[in-house]
């Protein structure tokens, strides 16, 4: 991955409606993972029991710290090797295409199991990230521009269903994007192997990319309309 740092346009004034959203509750303490779903009007923290994270990666400590390209001192603890990959290609495009990210924007991997959705479990397993997680939490939703969420399904289609969004989910959290197959699928695998192709290919991948053109609004739209109904 290239660190050659650039300076991109931010979010849009929405921001503010967002940033005073938090995520309310206490710990409950449940065995079998994180039993039921979280409500949007306020979500309870859980432990998190299970030695696998919901999208079934095992739960790990051994992560590493991987740069965000374009994004001046932001770094994200990951799983190494595809999943990082996969993962840093999105936060590259949020912010080429959404907003200048800054240091302590995106999180990734963590030990603390407490979370308030399923979801929320695969950090553990560092193949999800949050990318500004305070603007966006958990319950929290139409926090994004309609532009924006045009350049997101673009996103996911790049992904071609690799990687799941926290907007669709029942509780949503839309700063939130998750690996979405299971170890060994060769899916991760193949899409890994075309984001570092683009990245060896001038004028191809993050930066270089129109969300618009009429093509790529169709492969986006079919693939919301596969994840939303999974």
């Amino acid at each position: 991955m290239s660190d050659v740092p650039l300076t991109h346009s931010r979010f849009g004034r929405r921001d503010f409606l967002t940033a005073g959203l938090g995520v309310a509750g206490g710990v409950a303490l449940w065995a079998g993972g994180l039993a039921g779903p979280a409500s949007a009007a306020g979500a309870e923290r859980a432990l998190w029991r299970e030695g696998r994270s919901a999208n079934g990666w095992p739960v790990t400590d051994k992560v590493h710290d991987h740069r965000v390209e374009g994004a001046e001192q932001v770094t994200v603890p990951l799983l190494a090797g595809d999943v990082a990959t996969v993962l840093l290609f999105v936060a590259r495009r949020v912010n080429y295409e959404i907003a200048t990210l800054d240091a302590g924007e995106v999180t990734g991997h963590t030990t603390d199991r407490t979370v308030s959705t399923r979801y929320e479990s695969n950090y553990l397993s560092g193949t999800a990230i949050a990318v500004r997680p305070v603007l966006y939490p958990v319950g929290s939703k139409d926090g994004l521009f309609p532009h924006e969420t045009v350049v997101v399904r673009d996103i996911l289609a790049d992904c071609e269903g690799v990687v799941r969004w926290g907007g669709d989910e029942e509780v949503p959290k839309e700063s939130h994007f998750q690996i979405d197959v299971r170890p060994g699928d060769e899916r991760l695998a193949t899409i890994a192997r075309k984001f570092e192709q683009w990245d060896r290919t001038p004028g191809a991948g993050p930066g270089t990319i129109n969300p618009f053109a009429p093509e790529r609004q169709r492969a986006a739209k079919a693939l919301e309309r596969r994840q939303r109904a999974a």
